[in-house]
């Protein structure tokens, strides 16, 4: 325990053991002198006890309940999440489809800045929530508690920077990502307020991450489910009632985030199982480097997204207005269907993270297993839905005719592939949970850098927009032909890791 005069106690949770690690003289005396320091919080031992019976129950569940049923009750918040964001997402391309294909183009330029945003915001929930569940799988929470403040003033940082950069360099930026002269002035009427709520977008996005590494996907679903169901009502009002077109959706999309990182950071704060506290973020060399090795791979591939939605529009760009629109309505789409295979993935993360922390690495193997085969069927089944609804899916965000045509067939090529995901996210997910940076970033790298990006080019200026159509597709084969080795290695591995001693629970002082 340790005391900062000017802020109140600082209590280290590597002292609230007990009587396991401490005799019981000790452990009375540290709790007298707490109480006579804390004369006036009220319900402190409730406080005390709360946050150790809550970080020992949530060990003893992620360890001992049953891996399929934990997954999929870990799963369902995260999977809500994600479709209501992509719900929220949709939103905007449907109401601002409304204004003209101009616009609906400007939601695919903008989409490559969203995605940088995202991808910060992952680096530092997921960099730091890897590790995070790692140590609180071997019990560790002093540490675990760390990485939690690290990672969230990490991504506000981040975060500031983004908006500081971009509104500098904002009309320069628009065509840079591939803008057209008729695009870029909504581009950048739509980015401007989005990026000044950059901190917030940045910080939602980590403690999401945050809170589900900790198991508590649940309150990360109310943060991310309240700010997009409050989008669902002020962007019809701020684009149509108030007159303000693309600027309101705009303005609808950065309220609303900032919403969600407020209700995100008071849940994190105040029932997360550990507890936020921005003065235990005290950075060393060790941390960092665990919080780039887990974060890497999601920044990798949050920011290969981005590079791959700039050249598709870059490819579609000297084919017009309509294919560079009907494309930001085909990554949508497609964006909502991966978003429930990630979902799962996100339920898987946490078990993941745990049970290989505590070494029982068969939980570790059959909830892969359990994770693939599920998100497999799941993909299937939308495929199929895909290619019987692909037209009315395109002419429900714009009635353009040439826009119905080009989207309705990338659609329908992408989804005679899109089945492959189950394995590639689960795979690229479980790595990167497990520390392997390296074989996870370059597999995050592959599907939207090294294969996507050189395919839509140079499939574009082969066969035209064809080329842009099935680009997707064609990467998502050879990623999986990449993926199968190296995971085969790294499954046939693990059951010949050693098992670390398993570390006693501890009781209640």
């Amino acid at each position: 325990m340790s005391f900062d005069n000017s802020s109140g106690p600082v209590i280290h949770q590597s002292w609230m053991t007990g009587p396991d690690e401490l005799s019981h003289r000790e452990y009375r005396s540290v709790m007298r002198l707490a109480r006579v320091y804390t004369v006036g919080v009220p319900n402190f031992d409730h406080l005390l006890d709360f946050q150790r019976t809550s970080a020992d129950a949530k060990y003893r569940q992620m360890t001992r309940q049953p891996v399929a049923g934990l997954i999929l009750r870990l799963s369902v918040p995260a999977v809500v999440s994600n479709l209501v964001t992509t719900a929220y997402n949709l939103t905007d391309t449907y109401f601002i489809g409304r204004l003209g294909t101009s616009q609906s183009g400007a939601i695919g330029i903008a989409f490559s800045v969203m995605t940088i945003m995202q991808a910060l915001g992952f680096f530092f929930g997921n960099g730091a929530g890897n590790s995070m569940s790692r140590e609180l799988g071997k019990q560790n929470n002093d540490r675990a508690s760390r990485l939690l403040s690290i990672g969230f003033v990490g991504a506000i940082s981040a975060g500031l920077l983004i908006a500081v950069v971009g509104l500098s360099t904002l009309h320069d930026l628009v065509f840079m990502l591939g803008s057209t002269p008729t695009i870029a002035p909504f581009a950048v009427d739509y980015l401007t307020p989005m990026l000044c709520a950059a901190p917030m977008v940045c910080g939602s996005f980590a403690l999401n991450g945050l809170l589900r590494y900790q198991g508590q996907s649940a309150f990360g679903m109310v943060g991310l489910v309240s700010g997009a169901l409050l989008n669902f009502i002020l962007a019809p009002l701020f684009i149509f009632v108030f007159g303000m077109g693309i600027v309101g959706a705009g303005l609808a999309t950065a309220i609303c985030q900032t919403l969600s990182f407020v209700i995100l950071t008071v849940l994190s704060a105040r029932f997360g199982v550990l507890k936020l506290d921005v003065r235990r973020c005290v950075p060393d060399v060790l941390l960092v480097r665990e919080i780039i090795g887990g974060g890497l791979p999601s920044l990798i591939r949050q920011s290969a997204g981005s590079i791959a939605v700039t050249c598709v529009n870059l490819a579609a760009n000297p084919f017009g207005d309509a294919v560079i629109a009907a494309m930001a309505i085909v990554m949508r789409v497609m964006l909502a269907t991966n978003s429930i295979v990630v979902g799962l993935g996100q339920g898987f993360q946490p078990v993941c993270g745990y049970n290989f922390g505590a070494g029982l690495f068969d939980r570790v193997k059959s909830g892969y297993w359990f994770c693939v085969r599920l998100a497999t069927l799941g993909l299937l089944m939308l495929a199929v839905l895909i290619w019987i609804c692909a037209p009315d899916l395109v002419a429900l965000f714009r009635s353009d005719p040439t826009v119905i045509a080009v989207g309705t067939k990338a659609l329908r090529i992408q989804s005679l592939t899109v089945a492959l995901n189950g394995f590639n996210m689960m795979s690229n997910m479980m790595q990167q949970t497990m520390g392997k940076t390296v074989i996870a970033s370059f597999l995050a790298l592959c599907r939207l850098g090294l294969f996507l990006a050189p395919a839509v080019l140079i499939l574009s200026r082969l066969i035209g927009v064809l080329g842009v159509q099935m680009a997707q597709s064609v990467s998502d084969v050879l990623t999986f032909v990449v993926t199968i080795p190296l995971q085969r290695r790294i499954l046939l591995d693990l059951p010949l890791r050693r098992l670390p001693g398993r570390m006693p629970l501890r009781r209640r002082g």
